[in-house]
């Protein structure tokens, strides 16, 4: 066995990157997929064309890595968390669009829930909020909206999974209708001290459980593939949630290490061990993957819009023609001329929770320009995580000494920079940043004995880079507070 291929279902592209022994990239293939805004506040996927891309992105890796069937050991998958996707099992076909997590359209019934007194039984059972982020509400608005498939679920013909749980039905013929407790734990159907689904959660949201798929651990065969494309009878071996696979990926398998990831959203987690903590600043609860008979837990903060505000900039704007172009545009201006950008494009994620806060730009003069916005949307991301990591050091006590960080958007040294001086600590960004896949990859590793243990992908994890503070911190704690102003200005804006 030479290699293990990692698939990476992303929000905006499907990427599938063939990992050696030494978790070291020996190809890569990426392809953008359609993103479908049919009304303010909605965002869809098609559900055939995620596979489509990542079934083709995975043979394109296979091939440059120049693979045989025989030297892949397995199949690990990460995938966009929360978007729900519900299917017909005898065709295989979706009923409906894929609603995707930065998705708006159910706040409403969110809004009822917590009214109706409900909200405390969710937190308790799931560690997650009320918040159409979550899939629970959107598979229900599915049921209550297309035609004819509530009754189809209750008859068990429907069958319902997050994006990992659709690829690996997907990639087996339909032999797999699996999801692991990571992706498990993202839709307020979930208990994560029973790690099991909940009668109770079901009821409140009117869900059949017919159609839910069977939890399985993030490490673990689970079927193989059986797809035109891809060779036959890979083990489909590892499945997590991006934001947990990059947790692992990160070598954060310690409780108190953490790791943010900039990818369309930016996303926080702490490794809290076997236990899930509680957050006084509504952060979430939710499980970091399941290995070996163990279950470790994680707090995370959850940023919807990262770099997503970024290609709002090149497509919505048309200010850069390239993505990669934000960062010269960005250093040609020494800072943002007093410009805040709140990129709440599809609501507030933690620790506001408002998915009634729309987009806002502050502080525009006669002297702003495209730099200046530029300037400010990567601020925006950086604030972002700023106040996550102040609200998750509060919560659990421990005091960041280093932030590893991981994702596309790392490659933008400014972006970097700017982080490390409203943090005040080091941010370290690791020889290999696509630690999503890489996570993947050593979760279906360990699982087929293309690596032994932790302790051994641990060893494999070295800093490319550390970006250290430039600022003082009073001046930090300036910008920041200016932040928190702008934010305001963005809250509570739109009705439904």
């Amino acid at each position: 066995m030479k290699a293990v291929l990692a698939l990476d279902q992303g929000t905006t592209s499907s990427r599938a990157i063939a990992f050696d022994r030494a978790g070291a990239p020996l190809a890569c293939a990426q392809q953008e997929f359609r993103q479908i805004f049919p009304k303010p506040g909605w965002v869809e996927h098609d559900a055939e064309e995620i596979f489509a891309s990542q079934r083709d992105t995975a043979a394109r890796a296979v091939a440059d890595a120049r693979l045989g069937p025989g030297e892949i050991a397995g199949i690990g998958i990460a995938n966009q968390r929360e978007t729900t996707v519900l299917w017909d099992r005898r065709t295989g076909l979706p009923v409906a669009p894929a609603i995707v997590w930065q998705d708006r359209r159910t706040a409403s019934r969110c809004d009822a829930l917590r009214q109706a007194g409900h909200e405390a039984l969710f937190r308790d059972r799931t560690g997650l909020v009320l918040d159409a982020y979550f899939s629970g509400t959107k598979l229900a608005w599915l049921l209550d909206n297309v035609e004819g498939v509530r009754e189809k679920a209750r008859r068990g013909e429907l069958a319902f999974g997050t994006v990992d749980c659709w690829l690996a039905w997907k990639l087996s013929g339909g032999e797999a209708h699996v999801t692991d407790a990571s992706n498990a734990s993202r839709t307020l159907l979930f208990d994560i001290h029973r790690l099991a689904w909940d009668d109770d959660l079901l009821a409140i949201l009117d869900i059949p459980r017919a159609v839910l798929p069977r939890v399985v651990a993030s490490s673990e065969v689970v079927g193989t593939t059986r797809c035109e494309g891809l060779p036959r009878g890979l083990p489909i071996a590892g499945i997590a949630g991006d934001q947990q696979a990059a947790l692992f990926g990160q070598a954060c398998h310690r409780e108190g290490m953490a790791k943010n990831t900039y990818g369309t959203g930016c996303f926080l987690l702490m490794n809290t061990g076997e236990r899930s903590a509680n957050s006084r600043h509504r952060l979430l609860s939710t499980v970091a993957w399941q290995r070996a008979g163990h279950t470790l837990y994680a707090l995370e903060g959850s940023v919807f819009i990262a770099g997503a505000a970024v290609q709002w900039l090149r497509d919505g704007l048309g200010l850069i023609e390239k993505s990669e172009d934000v960062g010269a545009l960005a250093a040609s201006v020494p800072d943002a001329g007093g410009v805040y950008f709140v990129p709440a494009l599809a609501g507030l994620g933690s620790p506001y929770w408002d998915p009634h806060a729309r987009g806002a730009i502050v502080g525009l003069t006669r002297g702003s320009t495209r730099a200046h916005l530029a300037r400010a949307t990567l601020e925006a991301i950086a604030f972002q995580s700023a106040e996550l990591i102040e609200a998750m050091a509060s919560d659990s006590g421990v005091a960041l000494s280093e932030l590893r960080v991981d994702g596309g958007a790392t490659a933008n040294d400014l972006l970097m920079q700017i982080q490390a001086d409203l943090l005040g600590v080091p941010v370290v960004r690791p020889r290999v940043t696509e630690t999503t896949a890489l996570g993947a990859a050593y979760l279906a590793g360990l699982a087929t004995g293309f690596w032994r243990d932790e302790a051994q992908i641990a060893s494999l994890w070295a800093r490319e880079r550390t970006f250290e503070p430039r600022i003082p911190r009073d001046l930090a704690q300036s910008r920041l507070a200016g932040w928190r102003r702008a934010v305001e200005r963005s809250r509570d804006w739109a009705r439904d």
